[in-house]
């Protein structure tokens, strides 16, 4: 039976795991957290990545813990309502559609409780990967070194398994001019099932309710050349928001007051990945680690959720590994190449049902039947 590490636990990860089981393979999963990450956006699951989680036996979960938007609305700088629609919304598209927009800790818990009894090392990372004949020699910051069959990194935009194995971040990302933060609040405006943005034509944010108005999900943004930053310094990071956020009217101040002390405060740069090849030897990358698409997209979370099936799948049907991984990478590009071309949709100024047709053109360009035909 082979032995597969995992590098990352977050979506690609854990669906991963739970598909590499069921083809009878064992999983190891390694995660630089102390415990599944907390906090973070809401993620859409939607096309090939709606059926994942329906063969995971989770869609009625998953339709249980829904994020539902009556609408949304656009302020300008000032806070003047200039655009309302009660039909779409940006972070969601169309509001009658099959799409689940769900938050991804949601998501992720759902699939964890699915991996019980898989091994998980928290609070450890990958430090160093020599391929030999017939596996892969792995050191871990903590843990002792062991020897897998397979590595897979699935830890992300910026993937240590990816600058390990196959070279320096810089040689793949490509930064899409902005820069997000986001967190969480008590819905102390009392909003009820709505999404309000706000922008002055290069910065700006949006603040949407979650947990049936329980919650708020603040998000705040600036237009920017690449940024030197320390990526484990939250502190920097809201300093960085807090300097560039500015001049706005409405509750914004308010937001940046309420960020200094938020502790799921999460910051990153909207960028894609682009790689000629997502393997090396017995090595492979899924998810943003590989190919990310950027949040603009909308399509992270189902192309995460279809690659880990197609993979395991792909792994399942053959003990020949680089013919999976050729398998695998020749199903998913076309269908990565599709979802990358949505982050540039300006969906503020293209009209809300022509962004919709594009999207759902891109849904149909991977039948998840003939993965295991």
């Amino acid at each position: 039976m082979s032995t597969v590490l995992i590098s990352g636990s977050s979506v690609a990860g854990t669906a991963l795991a739970y598909w590499l089981r069921e083809q009878g393979l064992t999983p190891v999963v390694v995660e630089r957290a102390p415990a599944l990450r907390r906090g973070g956006q809401t993620v859409d699951v939607r096309g090939a990545g709606l059926q994942v989680v329906r063969r995971m036996g989770l869609e009625a979960d998953v339709k249980a813990l829904a994020n539902h938007s009556s609408g949304m609305s656009m302020l300008d700088a000032a806070g003047n309502e200039v655009f309302r629609s009660e039909e779409f919304a940006l972070s969601a598209g169309a509001l009658d559609s099959e799409d689940v927009e769900i938050l991804r800790e949601d998501l992720v818990d759902l699939m964890h409780a699915r991996n019980e009894g898989i091994e998980y090392l928290y609070g450890d990372s990958i430090t160093a990967v020599r391929e030999e004949a017939d596996g892969v020699a792995v050191e871990f910051e903590h843990a002792a070194p062991r020897r897998f069959d397979l590595v897979v990194g699935a830890d992300g935009l910026h993937s240590n398994t990816r600058r390990l194995v196959f070279g320096p971040e810089s040689a793949y990302i490509n930064h899409l001019g902005t820069y997000l933060g986001v967190f969480s609040e008590e819905n102390y405006l009392g909003m009820d099932r709505w999404q309000t943005w706000f922008n002055d034509g290069a910065n700006g944010g949006v603040v949407m309710t979650v947990r049936d108005n329980a919650e708020l999900r603040i998000f705040l943004g600036f237009a920017s050349e690449p940024i030197e930053y320390d990526h484990r310094d939250t502190a920097a990071q809201k300093r960085l928001v807090a300097e560039r956020v500015t001049g706005f009217g409405w509750e914004v101040p308010g937001f940046l007051e309420r960020m200094a002390d938020a502790e799921d405060f999460y910051f990153d740069s909207m960028a894609q990945i682009n790689m000629d090849a997502w393997s090396h030897g017995r090595v492979v990358l899924l998810g943003d680690a590989a190919h990310c698409a950027a949040p603009t997209s909308g399509q992270g979370t189902s192309l995460a959720l279809t690659g880990a099936y197609v993979l395991a799948y792909e792994l399942g049907r053959t003990e020949d590994h680089a013919l999976a991984f050729a398998r695998y990478e020749s199903r998913m590009r076309p269908f990565v190449e599709a979802n990358q071309a949505l982050a540039f949709i300006d969906r503020r100024t293209v009209d809300p049902e022509e962004s919709t047709r594009r999207l759902d053109a891109v849904k149909s360009l991977i039948d998840l039947d003939e993965v295991v035909d």
